[in-house]
């Protein structure tokens, strides 16, 4: 099945801790799992940011609602127990726990700051929630920056191709290649060998050589198999082992499945995964506003 929403989530959490005992949370994340029936490829599933697990940060929110409803209590770290209010719940016999039904609990109301001249609207609106404050905040960025790549790939197909080959170069000197810009520089357009647009050392002593082969294509003009052969064999040629071929475009899938029979190792990068890595080493961007995420640091509090 699905990983369900956090919602949905709520009362089958309620009732797992039951029992009145104090349970890990991380207990109660295997536990639920189980009883949703979650595969293994479910329960690895990350967050668009790579930050956490889907499914533990869903159980996390779900605890936090029913806390702050008051139907759980957390005596200790990363530790949850059900409180009288919460049993009152359950002895309810209720089908569905969500935030709809949380709002008749004042401490739950003052926790979301909703506004009751208009609740008609609140109640439509909290039907509509599906995903955990921090998923909704990852969404929007996964958004914003998908948004933003677009924009830089139409940039970058549109201007001349030695601005592109110093593009190239200053991305990979971010990503710890080539030692300095300047001598980066230098390696790069200078082969002229057939395939091959340049060279980049691997790490700051030289150690090792990458060769580089740039293709500023328009979208939908596809790098085929050929295209890769011939890198692979011009990189034979040299007598060099490792490579990287870069487009604004794509690969076509023959292209992506190619593996040299020889030692040779090369690397595809399309022009997604180029803007990404454009993004993620600031080339070409600027940073308009840095939000913070925090949350308590129960360490802090801890008596000694």
């Amino acid at each position: 099945m699905a990983i369900p929403d956090y919602q949905t989530i709520m009362l089958p959490l309620l009732k797992y801790i039951a029992d009145g005992k104090d349970y890990k949370l991380s207990d109660t994340v295997e536990g639920l799992a189980k009883n949703f029936k979650l595969t293994d490829q479910e329960k690895a599933e990350l967050l668009p940011s790579g930050s956490a697990f889907t499914f533990t940060n869903r159980v996390h929110w779900a605890k936090t609602y029913l806390k702050k409803a008051g139907l759980l209590d957390s005596p200790k770290r990363s530790m949850m127990v059900i409180t009288q209010r919460g049993l009152g719940v359950l002895q309810q016999n209720i089908t569905r726990i969500d935030v709809k039904y949380l709002m008749q609990f004042p401490e739950f109301v003052d926790f979301v700051e909703l506004k009751r001249e208009d609740n008609k609207s609140s109640e439509n609106n909290n039907d509509t929630i599906k995903q955990t404050p921090e998923e909704t905040f990852e969404g929007a960025y996964q958004s914003i920056r998908k948004s933003l790549a677009q924009e830089l790939l139409a940039k970058v197909v549109s201007l001349p191709p030695a601005f592109f080959e110093k593009m190239v170069v200053e991305l990979l000197v971010g990503m710890g290649y080539g030692g300095s810009l300047r001598d980066a520089g230098k390696a790069l357009g200078k082969s002229g060998d057939e395939g091959i647009d340049g060279t980049i050392k691997e790490d700051k002593l030289g150690l090792d050589v990458i060769y580089i082969q740039a293709k500023r294509w328009q979208p939908g003009n596809i790098v085929g198999r050929p295209e890769i052969q011939k890198f692979v064999g011009a990189l034979a040629g040299q007598g060099a082992k490792k490579g990287i071929f870069i487009t604004t475009s794509s690969f076509s899938k023959e292209a992506l499945e190619y593996v040299p029979r020889n030692e040779t190792k090369i690397v595809l990068l399309d022009g997604s995964q180029l803007t990404q890595l454009m993004i993620d080493y600031n080339i070409g961007v600027t940073t308009q506003h840095i939000y913070e995420l925090k949350k308590m640091d129960n360490d802090y509090f801890e008596l000694e």
